[in-house]
């Protein structure tokens, strides 16, 4: 590297190592960065972009900050999806020679964060790997650093279902082979917009063996490996707190592709991407960050076993009868902290002695959890009590061994209790005795020099010194005093009895504060022996926590349990638990609906804004609601165990992947179609508005017949082709149901009232007239819809199929002459089909038609 100081010669080297993550280079009290990473880092972090070496011909481009504020930038980088490389001094500089040796001792990843201000306290930072087998079959692992989490899923059902497993999970970064392809890798950075990164290695590590669990499938374990290599190689310090890997078996959970999750707005919103207004919104009445977490993970995978879902029904019943013991629990729950997520702290080696006092209190408050729970009636309730473990020798070490209110630094002395340690003592009494000694002193020579202002100071610099104002020096004796530093007004002086003191006091501190460092690490290490332990506590008290949320939100949202049936769905004044929460009156309308072996396709029709679309997702929800525990917004349901539900509600563009409206529309649509089986819930709407009318009528009623005859799925179509409403006369299992609206006064009054039978109308115009289009616009869509509907209605013909004219030989009516008579011209307009047209053939058909009026 010619041209270049050994200091920067060692930075490239390092550098070469870590291509795909900014450099933190530490230098003195700030990291630095160079070359391509300063100009990155200046633009992201909008910091100073400067130069080192300006004078000469090629500078090299240069940006710092410093070390003690460096957490907050990195933090930064990190939101952003980047990288960040931390390379520290490992070898005393007095002892260097030459250059002082400098390593990366950390790899700081989206997917790898361990720092509290760089982690949402209530949502999990999942790190995955995914690994492709030659059998097509495929491996996700998940791990959530933060806690210890590791869980692994096998898939064999296809690419597109690896997309949608890895859709419903908050990850952050991916670890893939770097010979995956490229059309996968941009497929996973595209749909989920996670960091990617690379690890080939999937040898198994030995070490790694008590974290397998009862993984006997190598693919399991070879994935593992990829995942747990990568943390090793970029975190370089001990994974004690990581717990065996429990094995995903997708087929006891109700599945949610990414469509159906987007478009229900389970834990954020389509539009703003937040979580007010979803539904975990609504349902997140837990107290701790443990909880909130626990409750995210049920959402996202609610229960297909009936027993299980029975257990947590049992348990939030008996919460919500105690009214007064939950609230004494919901503030109980309130003084324990992150269990999980200080245990991972603790093994880290990244804890600190607050840390501790937090384990501490939290400890504390489970005798009084366990009060508490033993005064609900409910056996389930007392079950749960059971597995609560109050680890007294914990308490105990933590309780003798720190101070209430230590400092945030552990090196700094402070931490540990009086009589903790003698040997501490012995080296505090020494320190205390000096600093007395040395407030004698300082009264002593005021006497007897006869200087009032005389006063004994320290510095980390000077020491301990006598500092005598100028005004006041003739006073000195001259025979003890030796000069140590000069002031402007003052000087500081030495004694050969203060300089003997000095040196047991500062021996005795600097030795206290040095024990007390390594009593801290031993007391650390107590604590990590017992993670288990502590992690077993953390899943227990966020089980509690989201059913005594459960609990609280029906109690104040008015749900009730619902019951499982083997032949029939039925809700009996079911209500959307998120609109409701949203309207600012009582004004929601509530509506039954009811699906059984007779009736599996229910068929809606009705106005824009008037409820469809609501009247769906409500069901959806309820239905997610009751497989995850909780009571349902209705006044009676008997739900069926559904195993996946598919969803096609909205409009949008897929503009990334060059997918327009309609487009999407058919890949939901048919995504549905081809995965959906009879015990599963599909809900379409409007099915068929991308394209001209008849295409889209035909594919609206193919796709009804298609999931009537061979999927037989329970099913909620929604659409504005009223002619599809006669299907009800030649389909066995199909109903059709309408919103209600009436017309008063030439305006549109939406009841959102569901009733049997078809809509009368779509009264689309008076929709557009609420949205205020101009009343000449109205009027002339008015007069057009009058001559429309003077057409012959479609109707089925002997086939089933829709026929849109009276009789065949109309259809090719206006291919014929037009006739110069006023009644040949009126009867052509009358059974010209405006629907086949496009907009410019109607404009030129028009225009002929005028001209030969004309004539």
């Amino acid at each position: 590297m010619p041209g270049y100081t050994p200091m920067m010669e060692q930075y490239l080297k390092v550098k070469a190592e870590h291509k795909d993550a900014f450099l933190f280079f530490r230098l003195g009290d700030f990291y630095e960065m160079f070359f391509e990473d300063a100009i990155r880092a200046a633009r992201e972090l909008e910091i100073t972009l400067t130069k080192r070496d300006a004078g000469k011909e090629e500078p090299i481009p240069m940006c710092g900050v410093p070390y003690h504020s460096a957490s907050n930038y990195i933090k930064n980088l990190i939101d952003k999806g980047y990288k960040v490389a931390i390379c520290e001094q490992v070898e005393d500089p007095k002892a260097a020679k030459g250059v002082v040796k400098r390593e990366v001792v950390q790899l700081i990843t989206p997917g790898t964060v361990m720092e509290t201000n760089m982690l949402e306290e209530r949502d999990h930072n999942y790190i995955a790997s995914l690994s492709c087998f030659h059998d097509d079959s495929y491996v996700i692992v998940y791990s959530d650093l933060s806690t210890g989490e590791s869980s692994i899923a096998l898939i064999i059902e296809g690419w597109d279902a690896v997309l949608h497993e890895l859709y419903n999970q908050p990850i952050k970064e991916m670890v893939i082979s770097s010979e995956m392809s490229e059309k996968w890798q941009e497929e996973l950075y595209e749909k989920l917009h996670i960091t990617l990164s690379y690890q080939d290695d999937l040898t198994f590590n030995a070490e790694y063996r008590s974290l397998c669990g009862d993984l006997n499938d190598e693919r399991l374990v070879q994935a593992f490996s990829r995942l747990l290599n990568y943390i090793q190689v970029t975190q370089k310090r001990s994974l004690d707190h990581l717990q065996p890997a429990k094995v995903i078996e997708l087929d006891d959970y109700l599945s949610l592709d990414m469509y159906s999750k987007r478009n229900l707005e389970l834990t954020e919103t389509i539009m703003k991407k937040g979580k007010h207004g979803s539904l975990l919104w609504v349902l997140d009445q837990t107290v701790t960050a443990m909880g909130s977490r626990m409750l995210k993970k049920w959402l996202d995978r609610p229960l297909l076993r009936q027993q299980e879902i029975e257990n947590r029904f049992d348990v939030v019943e008996g919460f919500l009868h105690g009214f007064m013991e939950r609230d004494a629990l919901r503030e109980a729950l309130k003084s324990v902290y992150d269990l999980e997520r200080l245990a991972g702290r603790v093994a880290y080696g990244n804890v600190n002695a607050r840390d501790l006092t937090q384990l501490k209190q939290s400890f504390e408050k489970i005798p009084e959890l366990k009060t508490i729970l033993n005064q609900f009636d409910q056996k389930k309730i007392t079950a749960l009590c059971s597995r609560l473990t109050y680890p007294d020798h914990l308490v105990s070490l933590l309780d003798s061994s720190l101070k209430e209110d230590p400092p945030v630094s552990i090196t700094e002395g402070s931490i540990i209790k009086d009589g903790y340690h003698e040997k501490l003592d012995t080296y505090r009494e020494a320190s205390r005795n000096g600093k007395q000694w040395i407030a004698e002193l300082e009264q002593k020579e005021k006497q007897e020099t006869n200087i009032k202002s005389l006063k004994v100071g320290y510095n980390r610099v000077f020491g301990y010194y006598i500092e005598v104002t100028k005004a006041n020096l003739h006073l000195l004796p001259e025979d003890r005093y030796e000069r140590k530093q000069t002031l402007t007004n003052a000087e500081r002086y030495i004694t050969p009895e203060l300089k003997e003191k000095e040196q047991l006091i500062l021996e005795a501190e600097e030795k206290s504060v040095d024990l007390e460092y390594h009593l801290f690490l031993e007391i650390r290490d107590q604590i990590k022996a017992c993670i288990p332990e502590i992690q077993y506590l953390a899943e227990v008290v966020g089980e509690i926590d989201v059913l005594q949320g459960f609990a609280t939100v029906s109690e104040a949202n008015r749900y009730n349990r619902p019951s499982f049936s083997q032949e029939r769905l039925w809700i009996r004044n079911g209500r959307h638990p998120v609109v409701e929460q949203v309207m600012k009156d009582d004004a929601f309308v509530p509506n039954d609906i009811s699906l059984d072996q007779e009736t599996s396709i229910l068929l809606i029709t009705g106005p824009n804004m008037s409820g469809k679309s609501t009247y769906m997702r409500q069901l959806a929800l309820t239905v997610i609601m009751g497989q995850i525990g909780c009571f349902v917004p209705c006044e009676e349901a008997e739900l069926l165990l559904f195993d996946q539900i598919f969803t096609r509600i909205g409009a949008a563009d897929d503009l990334v992947s060059g997918q327009s409206t309609f487009m999407v529309e058919m890949l939901e649509a048919n995504h549905a179609i081809s995965n959906a089986t009879d015990k599963s819930l599909i809900l379409l709407d409007e099915i068929g508005r991308g394209t001209s009318t008849y295409d889209g009528m035909a594919l609206a009623q193919a796709i009804v017949e298609h999931i009537h005859d061979h999927i037989q799925a329970k099913t909620v179509f929604s659409t504005h082709y009223h002619e599809l409403t006669v299907l009800e006369d030649t389909l066995d299992h199909l109903k059709n149901i309408h919103v209600r609206a009436e017309e008063y006064e030439g305006k549109v009054v939406f009841l959102h009232q569901i009733k049997e039978g078809a809509a009368d109308q779509s009264y689309g115009i008076h929709v557009a007239k609420l949205a205020d289009l101009p009343a000449e616009l109205i009027e002339r869509a008015n007069s057009i819809l009058e001559q429309l509907e003077k057409n012959d209605q479609p109707q089925l013909n002997g086939t089933g199929q829709l026929s849109f004219f009276g009789q065949e030989e109309q259809v090719n009516e206006k291919k014929k002459p037009v006739n110069q008579s006023a009644s040949n011209l009126i009867n052509y307009l009358k059974h010209m089909n405006l629907f086949e047209m496009t907009p410019m053939d109607a404009m030129n058909e028009l225009y002929r038609l005028q001209k030969q009026a004309k004539e």
